[in-house]
């Protein structure tokens, strides 16, 4: 979409005001047009984003807008836009907002995530509306009061990191990894980890010393990040002699670091739970409101389903990753894996339920993601996915038994986590100088061949270097890299520990036995391949794979099914149609994403108001598009198996999204699924559902009892009540 000047906004409105648009609706859809980007190009030139904001809120009919303007969705939503960003001023524009819709403006302050950015421009434009109305007041004091809140925290997080600011990022990673076994580790075979003793929980831990990394990377010596193996044995060598090859008291200097890291971990896991309960909350969690008493405030509940539905989703998480688990048992059992052994005899089962970890990996990553045998990397190399998921489930049972579960033992068999990890590292120099210090380290060469032996086929029995070093990239944090980014202050993504877990350090890679061994793989693929690995080349043949994989579940069970219809030419705006189907009079208009797994209330929102939000109104179009056509067009009717043009009642309009977020709720009035749950409901398989989060304890799952969703027989009624009601979900 292109743009002559700088009129675009101002002639689309008159464009809509003369197609017979109100004023309201025209001014809406130029908001529309706005919240996605458009126009992207004025005179033949790329436009900035805060090109394109100045050219909005510059826009005459924007600044005509009057309350029912600022009340819609998309006006609210542009608001949030001008108050996420500090380039771009226009003046007067919150104290309009504080005077005709005060409610608006309060709602956009907390979603556009100001209360993070206590310095921006907009604060002190927010602070001369306050005057103006008393909901914009009592929203500047609750912002003053955790503006307070975050300084102090991070005033005692910057005291905390003043000891470590010269200290080599690889040094702060032994610290981390000491307190890793401590307080992260289960010091008991079916013991909790210390830290949740204190009330605090291991995935706070782990953000903590990714965050802490990260500030390494931004703020350190960034020559100290290319290392090789000496250089690692000559830095943390005399921190883990003193830690767990000395029999006495540690020296003071030793135990004075250590309980400075602990009260940076301290300071660390504060800030983000705060940032995470307090904050992100504030700004983002549309079930509760902060409600001021004073100079405290508290928490108020107003939407409980609305709480309720992130914990709901993550238990949700947690059923499907037992529901492809128990899939990949029964694929493995019917195989002929199943009848081969796998490794040497005392290490089989471990390797057989790695083995059925990466199979199921593998299926989901297929059926749902639309992945393939080979996945690309960076440079244009190409990885076996089997391979690589099973080399990582295979270092995750290496570390879980041969350091997590030694650990455990020496724990408590001498009853002190420092006396086990000297134990640990001692009997591994025992038995060939093998490296069990609290992190592992070796050379590109070492890791390749440790890796190969976890590549051989029956057509390379010795395995494949080349395969291993495309493994090894794949899961590798490129630890230079990063730092060079995060040093030039560029934009971009980061990865987090968990999900690419082979540390970088020029030369050197290094693991930490403490996140392995306990990482979900399954999460880490995804996210590695669908958020980290969003642009890579074949992501787009990949989105049709899941487009026809949904068309031949649809099939399987009766539907006749159109796969990427387009539609006529006079209707082609309304854009290509990913699936569309019919059964029993009933038409089914599918439009589909394919994101990642989403860790907090933050990005949940933000794919909420964009993406779904963005596919809702995408596939009224496409909706409306099609029902133009079906009117007149018997050969479509037939192909659909539709005797007649449906009613309306009888067409039903989904947004299939590979995430979970927004589940059943609508977007533009259209319904929005998660693509595993329609798998599910079509395939009658939701036994293999199972609750708990450790697949290796099987016997302990509760699962589904395995009892039809259509006990009646299957048709299109039965599905769309099986959906409607999440009866997949369900217990019964």
């Amino acid at each position: 979409m292109t743009a002559e000047d700088g009129g675009y906004y101002e002639r689309l409105h008159l464009r809509l005001l003369a197609d017979g648009f109100s004023a309201h609706e025209a001014l809406a859809e130029v908001a529309e047009a706005y919240l996605v980007g458009r126009p992207e190009k004025v005179n033949g030139h790329k436009m900035s984003r805060s090109g394109r904001d100045r050219l909005f809120w510059t826009t005459a009919c924007v600044l005509a807008a009057d309350a029912q303007d600022w009340r819609g969705e998309a006006m609210g939503l542009a608001l949030t836009r001008y108050l996420e960003q500090d380039k771009v001023d226009a003046l007067g524009l919150l104290g309009v907002l504080a005077l005709q819709a005060p409610i608006v403006l309060t709602d956009a302050v907390r979603h556009s995530g100001l209360a993070l950015r206590p310095d921006s421009p907009r604060r002190y434009e927010l602070q001369q509306a306050a005057a103006l109305a008393p909901e914009v007041a009592e929203l500047c004091r609750v912002l003053h009061i955790l503006d307070e809140a975050h300084a102090l925290r991070r005033d005692a997080l910057a005291r905390c990191q003043s000891p470590w600011e010269k200290v080599p990022i690889i040094e702060l990673l032994a610290w981390a990894s000491l307190y890793a076994f401590e307080h992260l580790v289960p010091h008991g075979l079916h013991g909790s980890a210390a830290i949740e003793a204190q009330g605090m929980s291991v995935t706070s831990a782990w953000d903590a010393i990714n965050a802490l990394l990260l500030w390494k990377l931004r703020t350190g010596d960034r020559s100290a990040l290319r290392l090789n193996e000496n250089d690692i044995a000559e830095r943390v060598g005399p921190l883990f002699r003193d830690w767990l090859f000395s029999s006495g008291a540690l020296p003071e200097l030793a135990a004075r670091r250590y309980a400075q890291f602990q009260d940076l971990m301290a300071a660390q896991i504060e800030m983000l739970e705060f940032m995470s309960r307090s904050l992100h909350a504030f700004c983002w969690d549309d079930g509760i409101r902060f409600k001021r008493h004073g100079d405290r405030l508290e928490i108020v509940e107003t939407d409980l389903a609305a709480r309720a539905a992130w914990e709901r989703n993550t238990r949700k998480l947690w059923q499907l990753q037992g529901y492809w688990m128990d899939r990949a048992v029964d694929a493995f059992a019917h195989s002929d894996m199943a009848r081969q052994r796998i490794g040497r005899p005392e290490n089989e089962d471990d390797n057989r339920a790695a083995w059925i970890k990466a199979l199921a990996t593998q299926m989901r990553l297929s059926e749902v993601y639309g992945l393939g045998d080979q996945v690309s990397l960076e440079g244009g190399r190409a990885v076996n996915l089997f391979q690589a998921l099973l080399a990582q489930e295979l270092t995750a049972v290496f570390f879980l038994r041969d350091y997590v579960g030694a650990f455990v033992a020496h724990a408590q068999a001498l009853g002190h986590w420092r006396l086990a990890l000297g134990r640990l590292a001692l009997q591994g120099l025992l038995e060939g100088m093998q490296n069990r210090l609290p992190f592992t380290w070796s050379d590109r060469a070492a890791k390749v061949r440790r890796i190969t032996a976890w590549t051989v086929t029956p057509e390379q029995p010795q395995g494949s270097a080349a395969s291993a070093q495309a493994i090894l990239d794949f899961w590798c944090y490129d630890i230079v890299a990063l730092g060079e980014r995060l040093g030039r202050d560029e934009p971009g993504l980061h990865p987090r520990l968990f999900e690419r877990p082979v540390l970088q350090f020029g030369h050197a890679y290094v693991q930490l036995p403490w996140v392995t061994a306990f990482q979900s793989n399954g999460h880490a693929a995804i996210n590695n391949l669908r958020r980290l690995g969003a642009r890579r080349a074949e992501t787009r043949d990949e989105t049709q794979r899941i487009e026809g994989n949904l068309a031949a579940a649809l099939q399987a069970r009766g539907f006749r099914v159109l796969l990427n219809w387009q539609p006529p030419t006079d209707l082609r705006e309304a854009g290509e149609v990913d699936v569309v189907a019919g059964r029993d009079g009933h038409l089914f208009v599918f439009e589909l994403k394919s994101t990642f797994v989403r860790e907090s209330v933050r990005d949940a929102w933000q794919h909420m108001t964009t993406t779904l939000r963005k596919a809702g109104r995408q596939l009224v179009r496409k909706q409306a598009a099609v029902l133009s056509v079906l009117a007149d067009d018997i050969a479509l009717q037939s192909a659909l198996g539709l005797p007649e043009p449906p009613a309306l009642e009888l067409v039903h309009a989904w947004i299939v999204d590979t995430s979970i977020e927004g589940d059943h709720c609508r977007f533009s009035g259209c319904l929005k699924l998660s693509l595993e749950e329609i798998l599910i409901a079509l395939r009658d398989d939701r036994q293999h559902l199972s609750e708990g989060r450790v697949w290796m304890q099987a016997e302990s799952l509760v699962r589904h009892p395995k009892s039809s969703l259509y006990p009646d027989g299957f048709d299109a009624v039965h599905f769309l009540d099986a959906v409607q009601s999440q009866a997949v979900w369900s217990e019964g």
